[in-house]
Protein backbone atom coordinates (compact mmCIF):
# COMPACT_ATOMS: atom_id res chain seq x y z
CA UNK A 1 0.00 0.00 0.00
CA UNK A 2 1.24 3.62 -1.42
CA UNK A 3 0.10 6.37 0.41
CA UNK A 4 0.57 10.08 0.61
CA UNK A 5 -0.21 11.93 3.66
CA UNK A 6 -1.32 15.79 3.15
CA UNK A 7 -2.23 18.07 5.87
CA UNK A 8 -0.98 21.33 7.40
CA UNK A 9 1.49 20.81 10.67
CA UNK A 10 -0.43 20.29 13.28
CA UNK A 11 -3.30 18.62 12.03
CA UNK A 12 -2.11 14.82 13.46
CA UNK A 13 -0.47 13.19 10.07
CA UNK A 14 2.74 11.89 12.31
CA UNK A 15 -0.04 10.28 14.74
CA UNK A 16 -2.06 8.61 11.96
CA UNK A 17 0.88 7.39 10.09
CA UNK A 18 2.16 5.40 12.80
CA UNK A 19 -1.68 3.70 13.41
CA UNK A 20 -1.10 2.79 9.55
CA UNK A 21 2.42 1.51 9.82
CA UNK A 22 0.72 -0.83 12.63
CA UNK A 23 -2.10 -1.51 10.68
CA UNK A 24 -0.47 -2.19 6.90
CA UNK A 25 3.21 -3.41 8.27
CA UNK A 26 4.08 -0.49 6.15
CA UNK A 27 7.43 2.24 6.35
CA UNK A 28 6.78 5.87 6.90
CA UNK A 29 9.21 7.99 5.11
CA UNK A 30 10.24 11.28 5.57
CA UNK A 31 11.96 13.54 3.09
CA UNK A 32 14.21 15.12 5.98
CA UNK A 33 14.83 12.44 7.57
CA UNK A 34 15.52 9.90 3.74
CA UNK A 35 17.74 13.43 2.89
CA UNK A 36 19.89 13.07 6.22
CA UNK A 37 20.16 9.40 5.87
CA UNK A 38 21.44 9.51 2.39
CA UNK A 39 24.11 12.46 3.44
CA UNK A 40 25.15 9.98 6.39
CA UNK A 41 25.52 6.92 3.68
CA UNK A 42 27.59 8.93 1.48
CA UNK A 43 25.12 7.82 -1.85
CA UNK A 44 25.74 9.43 -4.75
CA UNK A 45 22.92 11.01 -4.47
CA UNK A 46 23.25 12.66 -0.94
CA UNK A 47 26.47 14.15 -1.83
CA UNK A 48 24.74 16.18 -4.57
CA UNK A 49 22.43 17.20 -1.74
CA UNK A 50 25.22 17.64 0.83
CA UNK A 51 26.77 19.99 -1.36
CA UNK A 52 24.14 21.87 -1.98
CA UNK A 53 22.79 22.13 1.70
CA UNK A 54 26.35 23.42 2.39
CA UNK A 55 25.66 26.27 -0.01
CA UNK A 56 22.21 27.15 2.42
CA UNK A 57 20.50 26.17 -1.49
CA UNK A 58 17.19 23.99 -1.13
CA UNK A 59 17.63 20.62 -2.98
CA UNK A 60 16.17 20.28 -6.39
CA UNK A 61 12.92 18.55 -6.66
CA UNK A 62 14.91 15.78 -8.61
CA UNK A 63 17.79 15.14 -6.29
CA UNK A 64 14.42 14.71 -4.01
CA UNK A 65 12.54 12.22 -5.97
CA UNK A 66 15.67 10.11 -6.35
CA UNK A 67 16.51 9.66 -2.72
CA UNK A 68 12.88 9.21 -2.60
CA UNK A 69 13.54 6.36 -4.91
CA UNK A 70 16.43 4.83 -3.81
CA UNK A 71 14.45 4.74 -0.47
CA UNK A 72 11.66 2.62 -1.64
CA UNK A 73 13.80 0.52 -3.68
CA UNK A 74 15.18 -1.34 0.08
CA UNK A 75 13.74 -4.37 1.36
CA UNK A 76 11.59 -2.48 4.07
CA UNK A 77 8.88 -0.65 1.88
CA UNK A 78 8.77 -3.51 -0.29
CA UNK A 79 5.10 -4.25 0.80
CA UNK A 80 4.39 -0.45 0.43
CA UNK A 81 5.14 3.49 2.17
CA UNK A 82 3.42 5.90 4.05
CA UNK A 83 5.23 9.74 2.47
CA UNK A 84 4.55 11.96 4.77
CA UNK A 85 5.03 15.68 4.01
CA UNK A 86 6.33 15.18 0.52
CA UNK A 87 5.05 16.06 -2.19
CA UNK A 88 4.45 19.63 -1.20
CA UNK A 89 3.90 21.41 -5.20
CA UNK A 90 1.96 19.94 -7.84
CA UNK A 91 5.91 19.83 -10.15
CA UNK A 92 6.64 17.17 -7.18
CA UNK A 93 3.73 15.56 -7.50
CA UNK A 94 3.94 15.16 -11.29
CA UNK A 95 7.93 14.19 -10.67
CA UNK A 96 6.87 11.47 -8.14
CA UNK A 97 4.42 10.07 -10.79
CA UNK A 98 7.05 9.66 -13.36
CA UNK A 99 9.28 8.04 -11.02
CA UNK A 100 6.52 5.60 -9.45
CA UNK A 101 5.32 4.87 -13.03
CA UNK A 102 9.27 3.95 -14.03
CA UNK A 103 8.93 0.87 -11.26
CA UNK A 104 5.91 -0.30 -12.12
CA UNK A 105 3.68 1.63 -9.32
CA UNK A 106 1.68 4.08 -8.76
CA UNK A 107 -0.17 5.50 -5.17
CA UNK A 108 -3.06 3.67 -4.12
CA UNK A 109 -4.72 7.10 -2.34
CA UNK A 110 -3.88 10.17 -1.11
CA UNK A 111 -5.23 11.28 1.59
CA UNK A 112 -5.87 14.48 2.96
CA UNK A 113 -6.85 16.20 6.99
CA UNK A 114 -8.84 18.94 6.59
CA UNK A 115 -8.71 20.75 9.58
CA UNK A 116 -9.39 24.70 10.85
CA UNK A 117 -6.19 26.93 11.05
CA UNK A 118 -7.77 29.25 13.48
CA UNK A 119 -7.82 26.21 15.55
CA UNK A 120 -5.21 25.08 15.70
CA UNK A 121 -2.69 28.05 16.52
CA UNK A 122 -5.44 27.95 19.53
CA UNK A 123 -4.18 24.35 20.41
CA UNK A 124 -0.66 25.38 19.97
CA UNK A 125 -1.13 28.72 22.23
CA UNK A 126 -2.57 26.33 24.57
CA UNK A 127 0.31 23.75 24.33
CA UNK A 128 2.69 26.19 25.09
CA UNK A 129 1.42 28.01 28.20
CA UNK A 130 0.65 24.15 29.29
CA UNK A 131 4.31 23.27 28.66
CA UNK A 132 5.50 26.46 30.59
CA UNK A 133 3.76 25.86 33.83
CA UNK A 134 5.41 22.05 33.55
CA UNK A 135 8.44 23.76 33.09
CA UNK A 136 9.62 21.54 30.15
CA UNK A 137 11.73 22.92 27.20
CA UNK A 138 10.05 24.54 24.10
CA UNK A 139 10.91 24.04 20.41
CA UNK A 140 11.40 26.76 18.20
CA UNK A 141 8.15 26.11 16.34
CA UNK A 142 6.10 25.81 19.22
CA UNK A 143 5.10 29.19 18.68
CA UNK A 144 1.57 30.90 17.62
CA UNK A 145 3.01 32.76 15.37
CA UNK A 146 5.52 30.87 13.37
CA UNK A 147 2.79 28.09 13.27
CA UNK A 148 0.48 30.82 11.73
CA UNK A 149 3.29 31.91 8.89
CA UNK A 150 3.43 27.59 8.30
CA UNK A 151 0.30 27.44 7.44
CA UNK A 152 0.14 30.12 5.13
CA UNK A 153 2.84 29.11 3.42
CA UNK A 154 0.98 25.19 3.56
CA UNK A 155 -2.02 26.86 1.77
CA UNK A 156 -0.54 28.60 -0.91
CA UNK A 157 1.67 25.23 -1.56
CA UNK A 158 -1.12 22.47 -1.36
CA UNK A 159 -4.15 24.18 -2.32
CA UNK A 160 -2.51 23.11 -6.07
CA UNK A 161 -1.84 19.97 -4.83
CA UNK A 162 -5.00 18.64 -3.47
CA UNK A 163 -7.10 19.99 -6.89
CA UNK A 164 -3.85 17.77 -9.01
CA UNK A 165 -4.50 14.99 -6.75
CA UNK A 166 -8.68 15.61 -6.94
CA UNK A 167 -8.44 15.65 -10.43
CA UNK A 168 -6.80 11.70 -10.62
CA UNK A 169 -9.09 10.38 -8.50
CA UNK A 170 -7.04 9.59 -5.38
CA UNK A 171 -7.39 12.54 -3.20
CA UNK A 172 -9.55 11.41 0.11
CA UNK A 173 -10.42 14.05 2.43
CA UNK A 174 -11.11 13.28 5.96
CA UNK A 175 -12.08 15.64 8.73
CA UNK A 176 -9.42 15.93 10.82
CA UNK A 177 -10.56 17.79 13.83
CA UNK A 178 -12.31 14.49 14.85
CA UNK A 179 -10.69 12.54 17.81
CA UNK A 180 -7.91 10.75 16.98
CA UNK A 181 -9.93 6.75 16.85
CA UNK A 182 -12.52 8.65 14.52
CA UNK A 183 -10.15 10.08 12.17
CA UNK A 184 -8.44 6.48 12.10
CA UNK A 185 -11.79 4.63 11.22
CA UNK A 186 -12.17 7.32 8.52
CA UNK A 187 -8.86 6.65 7.58
CA UNK A 188 -9.42 2.90 6.78
CA UNK A 189 -12.83 3.21 5.48
CA UNK A 190 -11.20 5.39 2.80
CA UNK A 191 -8.46 3.32 1.99
CA UNK A 192 -11.21 0.15 1.52
CA UNK A 193 -12.87 2.20 -0.83
CA UNK A 194 -9.80 2.98 -2.67
CA UNK A 195 -8.90 -0.53 -2.95
CA UNK A 196 -11.99 -1.66 -3.68
CA UNK A 197 -12.30 0.67 -6.83
CA UNK A 198 -8.87 -0.20 -7.81
CA UNK A 199 -9.99 -3.73 -7.54
CA UNK A 200 -12.85 -3.16 -9.58
CA UNK A 201 -10.83 -1.09 -12.57
CA UNK A 202 -8.62 -4.08 -12.68
CA UNK A 203 -11.07 -6.83 -13.29
CA UNK A 204 -12.86 -4.60 -16.05
CA UNK A 205 -10.07 -3.62 -17.85
CA UNK A 206 -9.17 -7.74 -17.58
CA UNK A 207 -12.30 -8.59 -19.17
CA UNK A 208 -11.97 -5.82 -21.98
CA UNK A 209 -8.75 -7.90 -23.02
CA UNK A 210 -10.27 -10.65 -22.42
CA UNK A 211 -13.18 -10.27 -24.73
CA UNK A 212 -11.18 -8.28 -27.33
CA UNK A 213 -8.44 -11.34 -27.68
CA UNK A 214 -11.04 -13.97 -26.78
CA UNK A 215 -12.88 -13.84 -30.52
CA UNK A 216 -9.41 -14.99 -32.35
CA UNK A 217 -8.68 -17.61 -29.61
CA UNK A 218 -12.34 -18.64 -30.26
CA UNK A 219 -11.62 -18.41 -34.51
CA UNK A 220 -8.40 -20.23 -34.40
CA UNK A 221 -9.87 -23.06 -32.25
CA UNK A 222 -12.71 -23.41 -34.63
CA UNK A 223 -10.00 -23.82 -37.78
CA UNK A 224 -8.24 -26.27 -35.94
CA UNK A 225 -11.46 -28.41 -35.17
CA UNK A 226 -12.15 -28.85 -38.54
CA UNK A 227 -9.55 -31.20 -39.61
CA UNK A 228 -10.18 -33.91 -36.92
CA UNK A 229 -14.01 -33.79 -37.08
CA UNK A 230 -13.31 -34.81 -40.85
CA UNK A 231 -11.39 -37.46 -40.44
CA UNK A 232 -13.87 -38.77 -37.93
CA UNK A 233 -16.76 -38.65 -40.39
CA UNK A 234 -14.66 -40.26 -43.17
CA UNK A 235 -13.62 -43.20 -40.85
CA UNK A 236 -17.61 -43.69 -39.54
CA UNK A 237 -18.28 -43.82 -43.21
CA UNK A 238 -15.78 -46.38 -44.22
CA UNK A 239 -17.09 -48.41 -41.37
CA UNK A 240 -20.65 -48.17 -42.72
CA UNK A 241 -19.47 -49.80 -46.35
CA UNK A 242 -21.64 -52.67 -46.55
CA UNK A 243 -19.41 -55.55 -47.90
CA UNK A 244 -20.23 -56.96 -51.64
CA UNK A 245 -22.36 -59.91 -52.29
CA UNK A 246 -19.75 -62.13 -53.26
CA UNK A 247 -17.66 -61.50 -50.44
CA UNK A 248 -16.74 -63.96 -47.90
CA UNK A 249 -15.51 -64.39 -44.40
CA UNK A 250 -12.00 -64.87 -43.52
CA UNK A 251 -10.81 -67.20 -40.49
CA UNK A 252 -10.13 -64.08 -38.71
CA UNK A 253 -13.87 -63.20 -39.20
CA UNK A 254 -12.60 -60.43 -41.43
CA UNK A 255 -14.41 -59.48 -45.13
CA UNK A 256 -12.60 -60.53 -47.88
CA UNK A 257 -13.55 -59.91 -51.55
CA UNK A 258 -14.51 -62.66 -53.31
CA UNK A 259 -11.82 -63.07 -57.06
CA UNK A 260 -13.86 -62.56 -59.78
CA UNK A 261 -13.54 -64.67 -63.18
CA UNK A 262 -11.87 -63.36 -66.09
CA UNK A 263 -14.10 -64.65 -69.60
CA UNK A 264 -11.59 -66.47 -70.75
CA UNK A 265 -11.68 -68.53 -67.84
CA UNK A 266 -15.59 -68.72 -67.41
CA UNK A 267 -15.53 -70.08 -71.31
CA UNK A 268 -13.16 -72.87 -70.37
CA UNK A 269 -14.65 -73.94 -67.32
CA UNK A 270 -18.18 -73.82 -69.72
CA UNK A 271 -15.97 -75.95 -72.28
CA UNK A 272 -15.43 -78.51 -69.41
CA UNK A 273 -19.02 -79.18 -68.20
CA UNK A 274 -19.95 -79.37 -71.89
CA UNK A 275 -20.91 -82.81 -72.68
CA UNK A 276 -19.12 -84.49 -76.33
CA UNK A 277 -20.77 -85.26 -79.01
CA UNK A 278 -21.76 -88.43 -80.18
CA UNK A 279 -20.60 -89.38 -83.12
CA UNK A 280 -22.26 -92.10 -85.74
Amino acid sequence: MRIVLLGPPGAGKGTQAKELVTKHGIVQLSTGDMLRAAVAAGTPVGLKAKDIMARGDLVPDEIVVAIVSDRISQPDAKRGFILDGFPRTVPQAAALDRMLAKKGLSLDAVVELKVDPDILVRRIANRVEQMKLRGESLRADDNAEVLKQRLAAYAAQTAPLVEYYRGQGSLRSIDGMASIEDVTSAIGRALADAAFRRGSARKTGRKARNSSSGRKRVGRKAVRSKKPVKKVKRAKAATRRKPSSKAGRTKAGRTKSAPRRSVRNRQKSNKAVRSPRLTK
